[in-house]
This record gives C-alpha cells, sequence and structure tokens, in this order.
C-alpha cells in the first residue's frame, strides 16, 4: 500500500514532534507577549537514513515529514492565525536540518499548530493566566527488548529542547503518566522557572518511557 501524502501540513511535523515515533531531533521556541500572541521557532534534524527509507516504495516525490518551504508555505495559509516569517534548510554528514519561524495571533492559534487533532495537548486560560499541556509520549506496556535495542540505536544521538518565555514569570514541569513530577531523567536539564522555561530531554528517554511523558507549561 502506498503512503498517503505527508506534505499536506505542518501538523503532520507536529503530530510527530509529539509522538516521536521517528528518528529526528527537536526543537521548539515559543515566545508569548501580554496579547497572547507571540511567535514560535521550530528547528528539526531528520537523520538521511530515516529520509532515504521514505523513498523507497515509489514515493520519492514525497518526504516522510515536510522538509521545504512550499510545504509549509501551503500549511500556513490553511492555519487560522499563523503567518510563516522565515525558513531555512541545510544539509550535514549525518541529518537534514529544517528551521521555521511562525507568528501567531493568539494562543488557540499556537495550539492548532501544534496539535490540530487536540489528542495530545490542551489549553486552559488566557494571556494573563494558562496552561498549555503537551503529551510527547503516552504510557504504554513495555515493549520487547529487540524493539527497545532499536529504539536505542536509532535515537541515542537526539534530543528534545522545549521552551518558552512569558510576558512576567512562569513555571515548566515534566510528568508521567499519572501526573507525578519527573525530576531524574537522565541526561536531561530542566530550567523549570522565571521568564524563560526550557527542557532538553534524550530522545531516547521519551520513546522508552513505559509511564509517559508529558510537558506543562504555566504562567
Amino acid at each position: 500500500m502506498k503512503k498517503t501524502r505527508l506534505t499536506i501540513s505542518l501538523t503532520v511535523l507536529c503530530s510527530l514532534l509529539l509522538v516521536f515515533s521517528s528518528c529526528l531531533g527537536v526543537s521548539v521556541d515559543i515566545a508569548l507577549d501580554q496579547k497572547g500572541s507571540g511567535d514560535v521557532t521550530v528547528e528539526y534534524q531528520i537523520s538521511k537514513i530515516l529520509d532515504a527509507l521514505g523513498k523507497l516504495d515509489g514515493n520519492e516525490r514525497w518526504n516522510t515529514i515536510p522538509v521545504g518551504k512550499a510545504d509549509f508555505e501551503r500549511t500556513i495559509d490553511r492555519l487560522p492565525g499563523m503567518k510563516l516569517t522565515s525558513f531555512s534548510s541545510k544539509e550535514d554528514k549525518n541529518d537534514l536540518v529544517i528551521k521555521a519561524k511562525m507568528e501567531f495571533e493568539d494562543l488557540n492559534s499556537l495550539m492548532f499548530f501544534l496539535d490540530a487533532s487536540g489528542l495530545r495537548s490542551s489549553f486552559s486560560g488566557n494571556a494573563h493566566s494558562g496552561r498549555i499541556f503537551l503529551a510527547l509520549n503516552e504510557a504504554r506496556a513495555k515493549s520487547n527488548p529487540a524493539l527497545e535495542k532499536l529504539i536505542t540505536e536509532i535515537s541515542e544521538t537526539y534530543s528534545v529542547r522545549l521552551s518558552m518565555s512569558f510576558p512576567n514569570n512562569g513555571n515548566l514541569k515534566i510528568t508521567n503518566g499519572m501526573g507525578r513530577v519527573l525530576t531524574d531523567i537522565q541526561g536531561s536539564v530542566i530550567n523549570p522557572s522565571g521568564k524563560k522555561v526550557s527542557c532538553s530531554l534524550p530522545l531516547y528517554s521519551i520513546l522508552s518511557s513505559a509511564e509517559g511523558i508529558n510537558v506543562e507549561f504555566q504562567w
């Protein structure tokens, strides 16, 4: 069966951001102003191996996730309240590196961009006091050792970085599927409070977590 066309929208990318089922590293930086608008910068690394695998079934014209400026432009035209302000791409020895910056009119526009389905995210409140919840990986049954080994091999050099800047102070916390705060994820770096909060998590830790990993921004 041929793949569906994955260049349809940035929500495909953002679903991958939240599911992290591919071999990639991601950085998402959100800046919120006092009116609830702002900008979001997304940078992601795609393994050239993964990109090549997506072209082996007769779908050479379509990439596994959006990698071209035209993909982003078509998508932004369909997303209310979003505007693409810059785009760049480059290659290094192992990866394709894509970077795009967008402006959003309000927090609902931002949330639709991050997760159009709404199944892995939620927002409550307003520009002055609110909460954004993102499920990076849901709780799951323990996988077999062979799959765990494969996850290690494809994700060991990648990380996931999320940050958010506020007009005033905010907070960030990492939780599992039961809501317990996680502070001991090996290899992670977390800045939990201030005008800019952030976390950097090894991709392997997210993919291999049986209890699930969530990120919550509060302000």
